[in-house]
């Protein structure tokens, strides 16, 4: 990982564990928690781009599932953030666990990638932390690792600007992506096989570097406590190695869309 890289996912992950380390020593002067937890169900369905930086569209269905205690407030979430759950919630800081599925890309499918090495579903495990900096102001990052599919680490980062009116929620905020050498290199990276196969593209070989810039934003519609829908539109730049493989510059675009609605249905579940 390049020494800027590695010094912001350092950072973070070093404010995460000392933010966790203060918290265990305050949790033991508060009360004990609620049993059960809210399981939050979300179905994902739209147009994203058919591999990460083709230039093409097609539809996916991915899950989604988030929890919280009893008694939390329910707090805001953005369509595009990775699923997961809050070790630590006071309402304005919240730390926990999160994880992120994506689809396979596999040259069998699309044209385009003939003779360039497949990738299966990825998996990547991990955690965020997330700050209200002020009431309609959202910070969240999140660090995960590779468990299936990659073994690279990445980490993103959001900011959203929420304006909550009734059953109403409107956001909108910047996003990035950064990612170490081996989560780089798998994702738009070409091997000298590839090369040979796929006359397309040459060899070559991503480095560490921040992979995309972009924004998102949001529309939810609460039809009640447990039932919301939310429709999104997402943009992001391709940059750094990312921008400079040939798998983008020659086959695909840097220019990232996404549009996607999901539907969430929650509900208490009280045998853990």
């Amino acid at each position: 990982m390049s020494s800027s890289v590695k010094t912001c996912v350092t950072g973070c992950a070093a404010a995460m564990l000392l933010t966790m380390n203060a918290m265990a020593d305050e949790s033991m002067l508060d009360p004990a928690p609620v049993s059960g937890w809210i399981v939050t169900l979300r179905a994902n369905a739209g147009f994203s781009p058919t591999w990460d930086g083709s230039k093409n569209l097609s539809p996916f269905l991915l899950p989604g599932l988030s929890m919280r205690r009893p008694g939390t407030t329910v707090g805001f979430g953005a369509p595009d953030e990775a699923p997961g759950f809050a070790l630590y919630d006071n309402g304005v800081l919240k730390v926990g666990a999160s994880g992120r599925l994506r689809g396979p890309r596999q040259q069998s499918q699309w044209g385009e990638l003939h003779g360039i090495h497949d990738i299966n579903w990825i998996l990547e495990g991990g955690v965020f932390a997330e700050m209200w900096a002020f009431k309609k102001l959202r910070a969240r990052a999140e660090l995960r690792h590779g468990l299936l599919g990659h073994h690279g680490d990445v980490a993103e980062f959001y900011l959203d600007w929420v304006e909550k009116h009734g059953p109403w929620t409107f956001s909108i905020g910047p996003r990035l992506r950064l990612g170490d050498q081996p989560y780089m290199n798998k994702l738009y990276g070409v091997t000298v096989q590839d090369s040979l196969y796929n006359l397309s593209v040459p060899p070559f070989t991503a480095w560490a570097s921040a992979a995309s810039v972009g924004a998102t934003t949001a529309l939810t519609y609460d039809w009640s406590e447990d039932w919301s829908t939310t429709g999104y539109v997402r943009y992001n730049r391709l940059v750094g190695s990312a921008a400079a493989s040939p798998l983008i510059k020659d086959l695909g675009s840097p220019d990232q869309w996404t549009i996607g609605l999901s539907v969430s249905y929650s509900f208490k579940v009280d045998m853990f």
